[in-house]
């Protein structure tokens, strides 16, 4: 049994375990994002995000400003 909430991704709807409580352990983590990537995120999203989504709308974001 989990510990934490299972919660969907907002973007692409993968079961994620939110570990908002503990938050060096939670897999969203693991995506280090600056100050301009986590505005442009939280423009586009309001809950959860996977780690996975955070590393494609990091790159997003960096395409966008590069181009």
């Amino acid at each position: 049994m989990a510990k934490h909430e299972i919660i969907p991704c907002e973007r692409c709807g993968a079961p994620i375990e939110c570990k908002a409580n503990a938050y060096t352990k939670c897999q969203c983590s693991a995506v280090q994002l600056n100050l301009n990537e986590v505005q442009y995120i939280s423009e586009h999203y309001e809950s959860c995000l996977c780690a996975k989504c955070l590393f494609e709308l990091q790159q997003e974001y960096r395409d966008l400003v590069s181009a």
